[in-house]
């Protein structure tokens, strides 16, 4: 970018930003950055500007640079939740794309900071990632890349399966986060010094006791964050692998209130990058070209939801209802369930053409098209993030330390091949057989795995 584009660009972010905050933008402090392409795609890859390795990442950032590089798809800019609000702008992009971008990013910023899921998170979360990565580092020169790879790909298997209730005003509970980091710095320290078999086995005796740990057969009520139960329960993890899995725990936490507010969070930026740019004073080559990148964004899909089109429509009816002033408060309260049970109406659903589409034998096809089934399914799909709904009931099945998951099924089977293939990742961090019942084909089953293969039966 030259000096005079630069001096262009910065001198739109500065219009934009008055413009912004004349409507009743508020949002946090903003940075910008100008990338290339491979950054762009590392960080969409990896979620954050720094993070832990893992080979995963590496894969999207293979599928995603290809689909750039084919003309197939492109990510024109990356925000992060952060204060300052990180934005990243993709090299090459034109004046006016750069425009919209910082339009549509400054309400971003603004949803992260005002929306009430978003209030506990960690706004330095840049920092916490990059010190978490060093650390994973640190495991991996102590007991080998492989072994700690291993164990990252049985942890972020079931990684979404937290619980957003211990979500409190002052954060996510970091007792629970910081007692395996506490314990592994503890065991360093006590291993520097001479100190018997029998020492180490009081050291853990105290730290049970410290923490009023529970026998798991005893715990009172069903427990929804998987994550924290096998930290806390498994006697088969060592302090490292304690550590590595509250580190991914708490970066789903952060990463959490955007699975429950695609839909709000993308609409409310369409929604006001279009108002921003109506307010510029903008060439005819500067409206054509605005014109079709608005429309690439908002364009319909036959066989899939697009949140930016079914967000801004929302909000645009919100405001033509109700006025100005509640779509504030909708974006301050709100997440995507709760905005589609309340303002989804018959006359929306209709206008956008929306319908059940889903599979009936070997053909998938419209099953659907009544508004109030369309709204219910599309509230059940955004329920926990969209992912399946499990909570552990028995930490001492049998008697013999076993796992019990249940699904609560909700209509919707689970992906069997997924299943089988996530149970054998659970039974290596719980240490013994693991099983999980669910609902197929209206009966109830039970799937489990005991170290050695994967088995299902049929329950009464």
């Amino acid at each position: 970018m030259t000096d005079r584009e630069l001096a262009q660009l910065e001198d739109a972010i500065a219009e934009i930003s008055e413009i912004a905050g004349r409507f009743g933008l508020d949002f946090f402090p903003m940075r910008y950055e100008i990338c290339p392409a491979d950054i762009i795609y590392t960080f969409g890859a990896y979620g954050m500007p720094t993070r832990y390795s893992h080979w995963s990442f590496g894969k999207s950032f293979r599928l995603m640079k290809m689909q750039y590089d084919h003309g197939l798809s492109k990510i024109y800019e990356l925000v992060i939740n952060s204060d300052p609000c990180y934005a990243f702008l993709l090299e090459g992009n034109s004046l006016i794309q750069n425009k919209l971008i910082v339009a549509h990013v400054l309400a971003h910023s603004d949803f992260f900071k005002n929306n009430y899921r978003f209030r506990p998170t960690n706004r330095n979360m840049v920092e916490s990632m990059s010190a978490a990565a060093e650390r994973i580092r640190g495991y991996e020169l102590e007991y080998g890349a492989e072994e700690v790879e291993k164990f990252l790909d049985a942890a972020l298997s079931i990684q979404e399966h937290i619980d957003p209730s211990v979500i409190h005003p002052y954060g996510i509970d970091r007792v629970r986060a910081e007692e395996a980091r506490r314990r592994e710095e503890e065991r360093r320290r006590k291993e520097k010094s001479t100190v018997t078999h029998e020492d180490l086995w009081r050291l853990d005796d105290d730290w049970e006791e410290n923490n009023n740990r529970q026998p798991a057969s005893e715990s009172p009520q069903p427990e929804k964050d998987l994550l924290w139960f096998i930290l806390k329960n498994s006697h088969h993890l060592e302090p490292w692998q304690q550590d590595v899995l509250g580190l991914i725990r708490e970066e789903m936490y952060y990463f959490w209130p955007q699975l429950e507010t695609k839909i709000m969070n993308e609409g409310w930026a369409s929604f006001w990058h279009l108002r921003i740019m109506r307010e510029l004073d903008l060439s005819s080559e500067e409206t054509i070209e605005f014109a079709r990148l608005n429309a690439s964004v908002l364009q319909p899909s036959r066989f899939s939801l697009n949140p930016y089109l079914l967000g801004l429509k929302m909000f645009e009816d919100i405001e033509k209802r109700y006025g100005r002033e509640k779509l504030f408060e909708v974006r301050e309260f709100d997440m995507d369930t709760s905005f589609i049970r309340n303002y989804l109406t018959k006359e929306l659903t209709e206008q956008l053409d929306l319908y059940i589409f889903e599979k009936k034998g070997p053909e998938w096809k419209i099953s659907d098209k009544a508004w109030e089934n369309v709204r219910e399914q599309l509230i059940r799909s955004r329920i926990n993030g969209g992912f399946p709904y499990l909570v552990v009931i028995d930490g001492d099945y049998r008697g013999n330390g076993e796992l019990y998951i249940r699904h609560q099924y909700e209509g919707i089977e689970l992906d069997l091949k997924y299943l089988e293939r996530t149970l054998p990742y659970v039974e290596r961090l719980w240490g013994k057989p693991v099983h999980l019942e669910t609902v197929l084909e209206n009966k109830k089953v039970l799937f489990s795995y005991d170290g050695t293969r994967n088995t299902r039966k049929f329950l009464n």
